[in-house]
C-alpha cells in the first residue's frame, strides 16, 4: 500500500463504526494521525493510546466486560506481558492459496501487531493452528489440544466455510460453535470469530450464506467480535483495492496473497478495537454535579 491520509487510515481501522474515545482526545490524536499517515499499514502506533487507557486492576472484581471487548488482551498490553494468540481454523488459517507460509494471514498478523505494540518488545506470537478441510466437529476434536491447553490470551477462530460444502446441519453447527465459544471463554481466553469467505465455490453452494449469518448471530448473542470477511472481500473488489486475481487463488475457493494481506490488517484492527473497548469499560464515568 502507498501513503494514506488520516481519514483513510481511520476508515480501514474502524470501518463505519464510531471511533474509540482515544481518537477524539487532545493533542496526542494529531501526533497519532501523523504517524499513521506515514505508515504502510493501518495499525501502526495505535497501541500507544490503548495502553495508556487501561486500568491495571482490570480483573479485580470488575463487572463482566462489554460485548466485543478483549479484556485479557487489554491486560497484557497494559502490563507489557507477552501476548499469545492462537489462529484456529481450516484452510484459510493454514494459508492454502498463499505463495508461502509467511504470506498467510496469521504470519502477517504477527508482524503487524509487533509493529503496532512496540511496548511489548516484539514478544507477540500468533500460533497458526489451521488445518485445511476441517468442519466444526473436526476442529472441536482438537479444541483442547490446540486452544485450551496452550492457554493463549486470544483465539481467532475462522469457521463455517467447509460445513456447507460437506452438508453439515446448520443447527448442529450453531450449537457446537456456541458450546465451544463458551468453553474457550470459561478458560479465560478472549475470542474473536471469523466468518466464511466470499468466493465462487461458496456462492454456488445452496445455503452457504446461512453459515455466514450463523457466525454473525453467535457473535451478537455471545458478545464476541466477528471479522466479517465476506463483506470485507466484496468491499476490497468494489473499492478496487484488489483485483479478483489478487484476491482469489486459482481454485476459486481460497484467498491469494493480496487477500491474506488485507485480512491480516482487518484482524489486527479487531484486536486493537477489542483492547480499546476493554479499556473504555474500565474508565470512570463523568462526575455529575449535584
Amino acid at each position: 500500500m502507498g501513503l494514506q491520509d488520516d481519514a483513510t487510515v481511520m476508515r480501514i481501522l474502524f470501518g463505519n463504526r464510531a471511533l474509540p474515545a482515544a481518537w477524539r482526545r487532545g493533542p496526542r490524536v494529531a501526533a497519532l494521525g501523523l504517524a499513521l499517515s506515514l505508515s504502510s499499514t493501518a495499525v501502526l502506533a495505535y497501541a500507544d493510546l490503548v495502553s495508556d487507557r487501561i486500568d491495571l486492576g482490570l480483573f479485580d472484581d470488575e463487572p463482566a466486560p462489554v460485548p466485543g471487548s478483549l479484556p485479557r488482551v487489554a491486560h497484557r498490553i497494559a502490563t507489557g506481558e507477552p501476548l499469545r494468540i492462537v489462529a484456529f481454523g481450516s484452510s484459510s488459517t493454514e494459508g492454502i492459496g498463499a505463495s508461502t507460509r509467511a504470506a498467510s494471514y496469521p504470519a502477517r498478523l504477527e508482524a503487524l501487531l509487533r509493529r503496532a505494540l512496540p511496548q511489548l518488545g516484539g514478544d507477540i506470537l500468533v500460533d497458526n493452528r489451521g488445518i485445511g478441510g476441517e468442519a466444526v466437529d473436526e476442529m472441536l476434536a482438537r479444541l483442547d489440544r490446540d486452544v485450551i491447553k496452550p492457554a493463549p490470551d486470544l483465539v481467532i477462530w475462522q469457521t463455517g466455510s467447509n460445513d456447507p460444502l460437506r452438508g453439515i446441519s446448520l443447527t448442529h453447527f450453531r450449537k457446537a460453535t456456541q458450546a465451544a465459544v463458551a468453553r474457550i471463554r470459561e478458560a479465560g481466553i478472549d475470542v474473536v470469530l471469523m466468518e466464511p469467505q466470499w468466493c465462487p465455490a461458496l456462492d454456488a453452494t445452496p445455503g452457504a450464506d446461512r453459515f455466514r449469518d450463523a457466525v454473525r448471530d453467535i457473535g451478537a448473542e455471545l458478545g464476541v467480535p466477528v471479522i466479517r470477511r465476506s463483506d470485507l472481500m466484496r468491499g476490497w473488489i468494489a473499492q478496487s483495492r484488489l483485483t479478483r486475481s489478487e484476491l482469489f487463488a486459482k481454485d476459486g475457493l481460497h484467498m491469494a496473497d493480496g487477500g491474506y494481506a488485507l485480512l491480516a490488517e482487518a484482524a489486527a484492527a479487531e484486536v486493537v478495537r477489542g483492547a480499546d473497548a476493554a479499556a473504555t469499560d474500565t474508565e470512570p464515568g463523568p462526575t455529575v454535579a449535584e
